[in-house]
């Protein structure tokens, strides 16, 4: 894939032309349900999608200029909106976000991840657009972490990086294996929290 890509979030509408909320939704549903039901990133199309949404190729065009922003956008539809930690505890917090980042939508399309996967070990630039999807998310476990720390709550030489890792893996593995792991998707976020902070805890 060699076409140019925009920069994550960048507006795509044309001029004088109002974007239409129902059919953005159902043009990023529909890319969602293609790929859950096995279809790899390279098989989407955009004429598969327009097909599944019930839209012209034209109305996704006004909207995307291409594939690999329509499956950057699609991923950060279905991780949905950035959560903000209460500030409570970082136990607390760290609870809430693994909860919020195991959405009933996540849920729904956890196969997903597993399509892009090979798309993003080829592509550069997708890997850059999903990169920048993500990387807010990190950073906001990253300064629960960070406030773990200054308040005594965590060790002080916690390796930040590798917490948000160990953190964000069992996640991405469970949304492709669920129950098969021998841990239920309601047990998750506490299970993972407590195990870790057991190593991090001050």
């Amino acid at each position: 894939m060699t076409s140019t890509i925009p920069t994550v979030g960048q507006e795509r509408k044309a001029p004088g032309r109002p974007r239409n909320a129902q059919a953005d939704e159902a043009i990023l549903d529909a890319v969602l349900a293609l790929m859950a039901d096995g279809q790899s990133a390279a098989a989407v199309s955009i004429e598969s999608v327009a097909a599944k949404a019930g839209v012209g190729k034209a109305t996704i065009y006004r909207r995307w200029p291409n594939k690999e922003a329509l499956l950057i956008d699609a991923v950060r539809s279905m991780k949905g909106p950035i959560p903000e930690p209460a500030g409570v505890s970082v136990r607390d917090d760290l609870i809430a976000l693994v909860t919020a980042n195991r959405s009933s939508r996540v849920q729904d399309y956890g196969k997903v991840t597993a399509c892009l996967l090979p798309e993003l070990m080829r592509d550069e630039q997708l890997r850059q657009m999903h990169h920048a999807v993500m990387e807010p998310r990190r950073e906001v476990m990253r300064e629960i972490l960070r406030r773990g720390i200054a308040d005594g709550e965590l060790r002080p030489d916690l390796n930040i990086d590798l917490t948000v890792l160990m953190l964000s893996g069992p996640g991405m593995m469970h949304g492709l294996f669920g129950s098969a792991t021998g841990v239920s998707e309601g047990e998750l976020p506490e299970a993972l929290v407590d195990a870790l902070l057991r190593g991090a805890a001050a």
